[in-house]
């Protein structure tokens, strides 16, 4: 990556139906006062030139936060990858040579993670890595893979793990507690989520 982080642009990935919270809009469920979208809005924004939203149905729900909406276009209904091809496609088009991608139900991204992509990743996609998980879609991608995802796509693949593992990604590791990159799938993430912001939250 380009010694300049901030020449890298980022992507949410905000595609997912939240099932198991009652079908909720992620990128709008709100902890305390602000919407997950807002939350790592401001944890991404200083470390990137520019930011887009992949997610799917009406984009403007999100016209009040000004951002590119990038929707899956011919691959709908191919789960994240098919927000990640987008995202590529998209940072290509800026003139960026790699893309960050965060999910948007990732609300405690930390503040130094565009530097150690940089830092680690010495040319290669990059992929975060905490508590002895690998955090495939928090993850630093060239846009030289943009034929490879592609293939892949067409090939009928879908699932994330396959294709990073053909990637070889560099794994960069964050050793900090709590866990940084601690998602949010059900009430109890929810809950504990909004205990670790201190906050309260509202529907």
């Amino acid at each position: 990556m380009n010694a300049d982080h901030r020449l890298c642009p980022a992507v949410i990935l905000a595609g997912g139906d939240g099932t198991r919270l009652g079908g909720a809009d992620k990128a709008l469920l709100r902890l305390g006062a602000q919407t997950l979208l807002d939350i790592v809005l401001a944890a991404l924004g200083p470390q990137a030139a520019r930011i887009a939203i992949s997610a799917q149905g009406d984009a403007a729900r999100f016209n009040q936060w000004g951002l590119d909406v990038l929707e899956d276009g011919a691959w709908a209904g191919r789960g994240p990858l098919a927000g990640v091809l987008a995202g590529l496609i998209w940072a290509q088009a800026q003139g960026g040579a790699y893309l960050i991608t965060v999910p948007v139900d990732t609300p405690f991204i930390p503040a130094d993670l565009a530097t150690r992509f940089a830092g680690k990743s010495g040319g290669r996609a990059a992929v975060a890595c905490s508590a002895g998980r690998v955090h495939h879609l928090v993850a630093c991608w060239p846009v030289a893979c943009i034929s490879a995802l592609q293939s892949f796509l067409r090939s009928g693949e879908s699932r994330v793990r396959h294709f990073t593992e053909g990637l070889d990604m560099t794994p960069v590791t964050w050793d900090t507690q709590p866990d940084p990159f601690g998602n949010i799938n059900t009430p109890d993430d929810l809950a504990a989520a909004l205990q670790r912001l201190g906050g309260a939250c509202h529907e």
